[in-house]
């Protein structure tokens, strides 16, 4: 039985409504609790009736962090196209400001935490695909579960009015004793997962005549890289269940991050195997991740595909540019970069990926979402230059791309988190299912391997999805 303490919560709540009442304004009360081991997919399960909708889930490759949100205590959000970075950071430092937190441990992804991105775009013209996704998106949970470093913590977020009283408090516990409680039925969720009828490909001819089109621009003018994505559209039988999507990415993509988020009553889920970045303290972590080859079917093969990746003179000129991007956005915030002088394989299920890590020490001023700004979009998902390149997937491309390929992740009070890049995704609609791939195409790129090549990349999520 997992339970909580509550002789102290009182105290807390009576102070959280005086001062509240002496700000006239909402305030946050967050309280941490270390916990006894609590499996996160039963958690995020426990959520799938009274907060549907309102979840989200966070692994990391080496699950180091787990994060389970369930309820929304904080919802930022906006469609501002520009200065979206600084104006969500600055309501998220408005909604901490005199908050009561009550946290004494010093594990990251603690306390009040805010989980959610940001659009590829904000000036690609809106789709009713996105549109119960804001172009700014993030929800301070209720109640999240973090798991770090073999730790269990339970984390609760209350906001407190000067209209409220103590039978706030009083509500949230039996809420939050209802919610633990569960953890130790069966589950009544019906687990059965949705029969794929349909497959259906959006405008394939179409896309391989843009990339044609990309190419011969990339032969004669500045532009050295656009990345065109493409969608799969799938229907089932029934509505499609996170839970078990969830499930079968944990089961089948284990290496990669995973990640879920709700919105409205729609469920953004992939399993991407991309960092943007991590900070931890005055510590910077990125990625650099161009160029994909397949995975062999034995031992072999598989040798042969990575080390035919590594002299691939395409790929290889395409992972430089995401190089030398990365590079110099983190020299702007960084004082000091550590940068190996080749890259390496990254083998994941499916895929085998050119890898080269960065890490760097910030300067102070420099806060995650300002680094989150200067990498997005990486080249590995935008092109070269930068701007000219949005641009063109903003004229050309017929996908609306919403959160693909954008970045998704958290930050706590502290200024500490992660984002990744969030590709091998797909948006989850009831009975249906799109699904997102891109590649990078370059002055020598064919359209027909480009489309194969995006195919490959549909393959980790329409598994997970049944149709694989």
């Amino acid at each position: 039985m997992v339970t909580i303490q509550e002789t102290e919560l009182k105290d807390k709540g009576i102070l959280a409504v005086r001062t509240a009442q002496k700000l006239g304004r909402p305030i946050l009360i967050s309280e941490v609790h270390q916990m006894d081991s609590i499996d996160p997919l039963s958690f995020f399960n426990s959520g799938s009736v009274r907060y549907f909708g309102e979840r989200f889930y966070w692994k990391d490759p080496s699950e180091e962090v787990v994060l389970i949100g369930i309820g929304i205590s904080k919802q930022i959000q906006s469609d501002q196209a520009t200065d979206r970075f600084f104006h969500v950071e600055e309501e998220w430092r408005n909604f901490l400001k005199d908050g009561l937190i009550f946290n004494p441990f010093n594990e990251n992804g603690l306390g009040p935490v805010m989980f959610g991105g940001f659009s590829f775009d904000p000036l690609k013209e809106k789709t009713n695909l996105w549109s119960n996704y804001a172009d700014s998106l993030f929800h301070v949970p209720k109640y999240m579960l973090t798991l770090v470093k073999g730790q269990t913590f339970l984390t609760t977020n209350i906001v407190c009015t000067p209209n409220d009283d103590y039978s706030l408090f009083e509500e949230e516990m039996n809420e939050r004793t209802q919610l633990l409680s569960s953890l130790n039925l069966k589950q009544d969720t019906d687990m059965k997962p949705a029969k794929l009828l349909e497959m259906k490909e959006i405008s394939p001819q179409q896309w391989k005549q843009t990339v044609d089109d990309v190419v011969e621009e990339l032969k004669t003018g500045s532009l050295k890289k656009v990345v065109l994505a493409r969608e799969l559209r799938l229907l089932f039988d029934s509505h499609v269940k996170a839970d078990v999507i969830l499930e079968n990415l944990y089961n089948q993509q284990r290496d990669s991050f995973i990640f879920v988020f709700e919105s409205n009553g729609n469920c953004f889920i992939g399993a991407t195997p991309e960092r943007l970045v991590k900070k931890q303290g005055e510590n910077v972590f990125s990625t650099c991740l161009a160029g994909s080859i397949r995975r062999g079917k034995n031992e072999e093969e598989d040798n042969i595909l990575g080390k035919t990746l590594l002299n691939d003179q395409k790929n290889i000129s395409e992972h430089a540019f995401v190089v030398e991007m990365i590079k110099e956005a983190l020299e702007e915030s960084c004082e000091e970069i550590i940068l190996p002088e080749k890259p390496q394989l990254m083998k994941i299920r499916d895929i085998q990926h050119l890898y080269t890590p960065v890490i760097g020490k910030c300067q102070k001023d420099a806060s995650l979402l300002l680094l989150v700004e200067r990498l997005h979009p990486t080249p590995a998902l935008g092109g070269l230059p930068k701007q000219d390149a949005v641009e063109k997937i903003r004229q050309v491309e017929e996908l609306d791309r919403g959160f693909y390929a954008a970045p998704l992740g958290w930050v706590d009070y502290r200024g500490n988190g992660e984002f990744s890049v969030s590709i091998r995704s797909g948006l989850i609609q009831g009975k249906e299912a799109s699904l997102f791939a891109g590649c990078g195409v370059v002055a020598n790129s064919d359209s027909e391997s480009e489309y194969l090549e995006t195919s490959l990349k549909f393959t980790p999520m329409l598994r997970a999805l049944g149709g694989n």
